[in-house]
């Protein structure tokens, strides 16, 4: 990643810096006075990465691990993450409860610091991981589709196995987990038997949308509850060389399923972020153009995927080609107006973090050269939007995600944070 510090300006580096050291200080402790009031509601529940202490955790331990904060900051919120019972139930994964607190003590906290505290975590995150995996296994002998929190990143065994990949990438757990990957991969027949649909097809109706749009269910194409999340995983692993029969196999699948949904437009191609029963049968969406350029669901997000997904099967092709597709995104201005907010999920942060590290894996240049002007839309907006960024705490969904982003541009350390967002 040094190496992509030099397509940035002295004082671009330079306000990176010194803006991640601003929204840190407002983030000190949980118990200083100016953050009591949002801690103690519901903005900051404290075994959240997405918006808790447990994400903040995270930023003030990276910050330390390279010598620009103090420890016993991460001590305190981790302290306040864990002030109530630690939970591994139902709507636990990796960004809730027990698995969100053992990746904030892995990432944040120095090595073998809290020995007793992982012991625990780690023994619920295993308990939790095998009755998934049971439950996944019942539900795929009785012919039943999954609901995506069954195997997406933020609650499901795809998060799951993303910090099994972080804490054990030598165990039998995160082969089991790659091994139920796979078999997700694999069509089965719609009910009317004249459609194949995919294994990770679901009768799931997103928030906040009409259940009639989704009759006969949906294919989630995105990072945090799609696909992608499982393909990102997939080719993770088989980069650090833990493989299972059949991985490279549904790597494919799945990468035949993204090209069968690709628009190639104009301004350069993009995916819906989901594909209903009614399409799949008509054999194409419905969908005009492309929503923002997210991580949680857009274009960079499902990029990327691909992106790792080519280096690990060696396909030099489909790597150039997500490549430039990402390119065309980051030129689409139209795309980039989407935005309504800067942090990691939905907004810039997220934007410029996917950029970064795909341009770290790029073949050419092209993608390092978007850089510049991204990070200088990322700090206008965090400079005129300070008083609003400082309201959310967390990391995937507020200021310390904005803040971890800008300190690793300006120190050009990836941290090991990206793993809760699957990106490397």
């Amino acid at each position: 990643m040094n190496q992509l510090v030099e397509v940035l300006a002295e004082h671009q580096l330079s306000a990176a810096a010194k803006i991640a050291a601003r929204l840190t200080d407002a983030l000190a402790l949980p118990t200083s006075p100016q953050r009591d009031r949002g801690i103690a509601g519901s903005r900051c529940p404290g075994q959240s990465l997405s918006k808790g202490a447990a994400g903040v955790a995270v930023l003030h331990g990276v910050r330390a691990h390279a010598g620009l904060g103090d420890w016993d900051r991460a001590h305190q919120w981790l302290a306040y993450a864990t002030r109530d019972e630690v939970s591994a139930g139902p709507n636990a994964g990796l960004w809730h409860g027990a698995p969100a607190v053992a990746f904030a003590i892995s990432v944040a906290a120095p090595s073998r610091r809290y020995p007793q505290a992982m012991k625990r975590l780690d023994a619920a995150v295993t308990a939790l991981v095998q009755a998934r995996l049971e439950a996944a296994a019942a539900r795929i002998a009785a012919a039943q589709r999954p609901c995506r929190a069954e195997f997406d990143l933020v609650r499901g065994l795809t998060g799951l196995g993303a910090y099994l990949l972080r804490r054990d990438p030598g165990g039998r757990l995160i082969r089991q987990v790659l091994t139920y990957l796979v078999r997700l991969s694999e069509p089965f027949p719609a009910d009317d038997a004249r459609h194949a649909i995919p294994g990770w097809w679901t009768n799931d109706i997103p928030h906040g949308r009409p259940a009639d749009v989704f009759h006969g269910g949906h294919a989630d194409c995105g990072m945090a509850h799609g696909i992608s999340g499982p393909l990102s995983l997939l080719a993770l692993a088989m980069r650090r060389g833990i493989t299972v029969d059949g991985q490279v196999a549904a790597i494919g699948r799945i990468c035949q399923w993204l090209d069968t949904w690709r628009h190639d437009d104009p301004a350069g191609p993009w995916w819906p972020e989901r594909v209903t029963f009614a399409e799949l049968r008509a054999g194409r969406s419905t969908h005009s153009g492309p929503a923002r350029p997210s991580w949680c669901y857009g274009t960079p997000g499902i990029i990327r995927a691909q992106q790792l997904a080519a280096q690990a099967v060696g396909d030099l092709d489909r790597q150039r080609d997500a490549e430039q597709a990402l390119a065309a995104c980051l030129s689409d201005l139209a795309q980039l107006a989407r935005f309504t907010d800067n942090a990691l999920c939905h907004g810039w942060a997220g934007l410029i973090a996917t950029t970064w590290y795909a341009a770290g894996d790029a073949m050419s240049p092209e993608l390092a050269a978007h850089l510049p002007g991204l990070l200088d839309r990322l700090l206008t907006r965090v400079d005129a939007d300070a008083s609003r960024t400082g309201r959310t705490p967390g990391l995937i969904d507020g200021t310390a995600g904005i803040a971890l982003v800008l300190h690793a541009i300006a120190t050009g350390t990836p941290g090991g944070w990206g793993t809760c967002l699957l990106i490397n």
